[in-house]
C-alpha cells in the first residue's frame, strides 16, 4: 500500500504506546473491529517490537512504527514486521534510506522549512507534529496553502473533540489520535466505531 492509501483508510490512526506485549494483539482486535484499522505502534517501550508482530496477526490490521528516529530502530521496525513507518521529525538521514526502500514513509514537520526539506526528497504526505503545540488547527491550515500538493496527518494533543476541526480540512487525510484505546475492550471498541465514524472534507 502506499502511505496515501494508508492514510485514507480511516479517519484516526490510534497512536498506541505498549507496555505489555501480551495486550498488543486483544487491542488490536477491539479497535479494527471498531473500525480502525491502520494501528500505529510508538517505539517508546521495550514491548513496542513484540507488539508490532503480534497485532499483524489480526486479520484486517495495518500496523507501523512510531516514533522511529534512527536506522537501527528503523531495521527493527521492518524485523518485525511493520508495514510503515513514522517518525517525529524530518532529516535526510534517516529519510533517504526509508525512502530508497519503498516502505510507505509518514515523517512528522512542524515548519515550512520542514515541508520544503520533504519536498526536495520527493515527499508530499506528512505528519504535522506537534499539532496543537504547532499552533493547532489554524497553523495548519496556514501552512497548507503554499504547500498545496502536501497532505497531513496531525497528531499530538488531538481529542475526540477537536479531531473534527483537523478533518474538515482539505489537507488532511486522517489524525493521528492516542484517545482510543483507554478502558476496557468494550470502551476501545466503541471509541474505535466514533472515531471511525468521524466526517472527513
Amino acid at each position: 500500500m502506499t502511505i496515501e492509501a494508508i492514510m485514507r483508510t480511516s479517519p484516526v490512526i490510534p497512536v498506541l504506546v505498549i507496555d505489555d506485549a501480551a495486550t498488543a494483539r486483544p487491542l488490536a482486535e477491539a479497535l479494527v473491529a471498531g473500525g480502525l484499522r491502520v494501528l500505529e505502534v510508538t517505539l517508546r517501550t521495550p514491548a513496542a517490537l513484540d507488539a508490532i508482530a503480534a497485532m499483524k496477526q489480526v486479520p484486517g490490521a495495518i500496523v507501523g512504527a512510531g516514533t522511529v528516529v534512527s536506522h537501527d530502530q528503523f531495521d527493527q521496525a521492518m524485523a518485525a514486521g511493520a508495514e510503515f513507518i513514522v517518525s517525529p521529525g524530518l532529516t535526510e538521514a534517516l529519510a533517504e534510506p526509508i525512502i530508497a526502500s519503498d516502505v510507505p514513509f509518514l515523517p512528522g514537520v512542524a515548519t515550512a522549512g520542514d515541508l520544503m526539506r520533504g519536498y526536495a526528497l520527493g515527499l508530499r504526505h506528512f505528519k504535522f507534529f506537534p499539532a496543537e503545540a504547532s499552533g493547532g488547527v489554524k497553523a495548519l491550515k496556514a501552512l497548507a496553502a503554499p504547500f498545496h500538493e502536501a497532505r497531513f496527518c496531525p497528531t499530538g494533543g488531538i481529542t475526540a473533540e477537536t479531531a473534527a476541526d483537523y478533518l474538515a480540512l482539505p489537507a488532511v487525510l486522517c489524525v493521528g489520535g492516542s484517545w482510543v484505546d483507554k478502558g476496557d475492550l468494550a470502551s476501545v471498541e466503541r471509541q474505535a466505531r466514533a472515531a471511525s465514524a468521524l466526517p472527513r472534507d
